[in-house]
């Protein structure tokens, strides 16, 4: 049955992540004609940024949605909160990227904790009843990603793109377990949400498109045809440009061997955010 269902979820048009626990795979990477209008916005919208070393703080607002006040239930620790806050500290320091835990809000709704997905009428209950601040700042959800159209989730995020057409469903999704500390392994060092933020601050996968041009749009990251899974060293997937990078961020390897971000990463993210969210960095 779980097998039947997992084979579903990589087959249809869900979100990012599934089959948590064994492989981390994604239900929809844009497609190529979604890639194409993106990237014809931004290049006709482009701020760019001139000065590659500034910095800016960004406030984090955190939803614990719970189905039950147990920790098996949702229901994570501030301690869990402040871990994950400063994993993705870490992995953003080359960014520019300070993050800061602004507010943290606790909603026990079984519902929402087990069916919340992309498009479904749950994930936008949600947000419309939880999310706080405006474009510069991160809404995060946390859930149980156990039954409906989001079941096997590890994960999902909007784009900074999106975020005019639809402000309330701006932020981040991701499995509660998966923050330090959590249950999810090899998926619980807290790079779930390093890898989500990345497609909130404007990344794409590393594998986007393939081996084709343009890709990711980051020349700096080799091409590669598929996601890596584990850690494979060595892995080559395209000839030319390099081995495959498997250490990114954005790509699908374990949480422990996920290291970094590309200058070239970190100069779109840059120009994104200060494209359509107004940030400086």
């Amino acid at each position: 049955m779980f097998a039947s269902f997992a084979l579903t979820l990589l087959l249809s048009a869900t979100s990012v992540f599934a089959k948590p626990f064994t492989q981390r795979t994604c239900g929809t990477t844009p497609t190529d004609d979604e890639v194409f209008v993106m990237e014809k916005d931004f290049q006709a919208k482009k701020v760019e940024v001139s000065d590659v070393s500034a910095q800016a703080v960004l406030n984090v607002f955190w939803h614990v949605v719970s189905e039950d006040t147990t920790l098996s239930g949702g229901n994570i620790p501030d301690s869990q909160i402040a871990a994950q806050i400063n994993v993705i500290n870490n992995a953003y320091a080359s960014v520019g990227i300070s993050w800061v835990l602004a507010g943290t809000t606790r909603t026990v709704n079984s519902d929402w904790f087990n069916r919340a997905a992309p498009g479904t009428s749950q994930q936008n209950a949600m947000k419309s009843a939880l999310r706080q601040g405006g474009a510069s700042a991160l809404n995060v959800y946390s859930v149980g990603f156990t039954s409906g159209s989001g079941a096997g989730l590890l994960g999902y995020a909007t784009f900074p793109s999106s975020y005019s057409s639809n402000p309330l469903d701006d932020g981040v999704v991701m499995l509660f377990s998966s923050v330090p500390g959590g249950t999810a392994a090899p998926y619980n060092l807290g790079h779930t949400l390093t890898h989500e933020a990345g497609h909130w601050v404007g990344l794409f996968h590393t594998f986007q498109g393939g081996c084709a041009s343009p890709g990711d749009s980051v020349s700096d990251t080799p091409p590669e045809a598929s996601p890596a899974f584990g850690c494979p060293t060595g892995r080559d997937t395209c000839s030319g440009g390099g081995a495959d990078p498997i250490h990114n961020y954005m790509d699908y390897s374990d949480d422990a061997c996920m290291t970094q971000f590309t200058a070239g990463q970190t100069a779109r993210a840059k120009s994104q955010m200060a494209t359509y969210r107004g940030v400086s960095l």
